[in-house]
């Protein structure tokens, strides 16, 4: 991007409300943001930061009685306060696209991807017929990266993969060449390499002079693709610059937090959200900036005794559509065991059967071939009942991905963690004892027993998919991609509550993600899946340093870094100490 380039978005002193609501005060106040054709902004900061409210008001989709006050609001060279929403919709796809985060909940289900694709096309009679629409269509998918687009144009959202999905999503959102794309967490819950994919689409926009707003708490994303950055806060921007100088030399406290805050190779064994980044060492002023970090309480030590027997289990499953009829294998003879207090990580992409495998352990469903043995008690396969698992049901768990979509949004927490409770048959005040016991294990009180999971935030309610899942005295929990929704303060939190109980209660995990950052920091072992096979197995820093399988390597690779020096080994200081630190 050149200073010649042009200026898509001019805004000054933006700030966004909405009446009754924080008290009377606006939600985003004092917002400067500009955007230049070919230019890639960044909006980073935790989740109830401002970051999406202030996106949406560039495209008139702040909200209906959203009040927008600005000293300047120059969109496209236009004061755009005053805009009818006529004028809005006139601006949205031909001047703006909007790339959300679920593709899957903004595509539409009774719609094929061609025609949610086209829409934008129709709507702005920038075709003259069907057959053109078609074409264009089609030509879009292409250079988006979706092959067989003639194919695919015809299928529904569900038909897809996460990652042809969001590049659908991308599709619509470029069909009418816009200048400027808005990406609000497009990458979120991606795997590293459909994440490399989407991020390349974005980054040949760039290339091909559009102006770029990505929305993300990714920072390793925004360290690989943005030219500059501005950290929100409590709805304000509180650092600011390039991608290079924030990250790199942060003004701020808070955008010191989130940096630190990041899982890296050399977080394990410390709690996440204590880090600090300290400009220098107290006596040597010119020394590189040190992340100090509290440890995490020791681990016991690791059972000799596996929980779990994984031998040589097989499934596949019938594709439909253009495949009809056709065999699809699902996984085919993976084996691994998890022992007592251990941690055992799976990684691999969209596909690879990691789920597949959760679900067949969890004993939703039944393998093709092999055998599941959970406490030296057959777990699954032919004969084996959900009757004759009901007495070790409570000690297997599961904490999902998406606590909000799994909790009956009618009950509240006292309900959901009484659900939970059901196997130890115990009287109504032991019940509530146990229930706030619970929750003064994850950092809640018992103020929270009479609130419902859609009024709770995301750290909020994983804390409460956690406490559920400790509810019965578990020997293993499943956890499938329980942090990849959160942001990096968040996650940091419950990475770091995850630590501290298996520290304590020596339950084992089967920790099942995509970011290989959060893996390694968790993890005693690892496993790689690759097309419903195990590619490689063994101690998660011997995998890492030195991976052995040329997909793991292409895993690794693909993984973004954050732009910054390599961190000196962290320094561990009693908490007395660390505050007397100067960030």
């Amino acid at each position: 991007m050149t200073t010649t380039a042009k200026k898509l978005v001019d805004v000054r002193g933006l700030s966004v409300g909405f009446p009754g609501a924080n008290g009377g005060q606006p939600l985003v106040r004092g917002v400067d943001l500009s955007i230049h054709a070919g230019e890639c902004v960044a909006l980073v900061g935790e989740s109830g930061s401002g970051k999406s409210l202030t996106a949406r008001s560039l495209i008139g989709l702040a909200g209906a009685q959203a009040v927008i006050d600005a000293q300047q609001f120059d969109i496209d060279g236009r004061p755009a306060l005053r805009f009818t929403e006529r004028e809005w919709r006139g601006l949205r796809g031909t001047f703006a696209g909007l790339v959300m985060q679920d593709a899957l909940v903004s595509l539409d289900p009774l719609r094929t991807v061609g025609a949610e694709i086209g829409e934008v096309l129709a709507h702005h009679r920038l075709v003259r017929s069907r057959g053109e629409r078609r074409t264009r269509v089609h030509a879009v998918m292409s250079d988006v990266g979706i092959p067989d687009p003639e194919h695919r144009a015809t299928q529904y959202a569900h038909e897809l993969s996460g990652g042809l999905r969001q590049r659908a999503l991308i599709a619509s959102a470029i069909a009418a060449g816009p200048a400027i794309v808005i990406a609000d967490e497009p990458t979120t819950a991606l795997d590293v390499t459909v994440q490399a994919q989407v991020l390349a689409v974005l980054a040949e926009r760039l290339a091909q002079g559009v102006g770029v707003l990505l929305i993300s708490h990714d920072l390793a994303v925004v360290a690989g693709i943005a030219d500059r950055v501005l950290v929100m806060h409590n709805g304000e921007v509180v650092d600011s610059g390039t991608t290079e100088n924030v990250l790199n030399n942060p003004s701020h406290p808070y955008t010191r937090q989130l940096l630190a805050a990041q899982p890296s190779a050399r977080s394990r064994g410390h709690r996440l959200s204590s880090a600090r980044i300290v400009s220098a060492a107290l006596d040597a002023p010119d020394a590189a900036p040190l992340i100090v970090r509290e440890s995490l309480p020791p681990r016991r030590a690791r059972s000799e005794q596996a929980v779990l027997r994984v031998d040589a289990i097989g499934k596949q499953y019938v594709r439909r559509g253009k495949h009809r009829g056709e065999a699809f294998t699902a996984l085919q003879d993976v084996s691994f065991s998890v022992l007592g207090g251990e941690v055992v990580g799976i990684v691999g992409e969209s596909g690879s059967g990691k789920s597949t495998c959760a679900n067949i352990v969890l004993g939703l469903i039944a393998p093709d071939a092999g055998n599941v043995e959970f406490l030296d008690t057959r777990w699954n396969g032919p004969g084996v009942s959900e009757r004759a698992r009901r007495e070790l049901r409570p000690r297997l768990q599961y904490i999902p991905q998406d606590p909000l979509s799994s909790f009956d949004p009618r009950h509240s927490v006292q309900q959901l963690l009484e659900e939970a409770l059901w196997s130890k048959q115990l009287s109504k005040p032991a019940l509530l004892a146990r229930s706030v016991e619970l929750l003064e294990q994850v950092g809640l009180d018992a103020a929270f027993l009479a609130r419902r999971p859609s009024s709770l935030s995301g750290g909020q309610r994983q804390r409460v998919a956690i406490a559920r899942a400790l509810a019965p005295e578990p020997a293993l929990i499943v956890c499938d991609e329980p942090v990849s929704a959160l942001d990096v303060y968040v996650q940091a939190q419950v990475l770091d509550l995850l630590a501290e109980l298996q520290a304590r209660l020596n339950t084992a995990l089967l920790f099942i993600s995509h970011d290989l950052d959060v893996v390694r920091h968790v993890s005693d072992r690892v496993l790689v899946f690759k097309d419903g096979r195990v590619v490689e197995e063994g101690d998660a820093e011997r995998v890492f340093a030195a991976p052995e399988h040329a997909y793991t390597r292409l895993l690794m690779s693909a993984t973004p870094a954050l732009r910054r020096a390599e961190e000196r080994a962290p320094v561990d200081l009693p908490a007395a100490a660390l505050e007397r630190e100067l960030l």
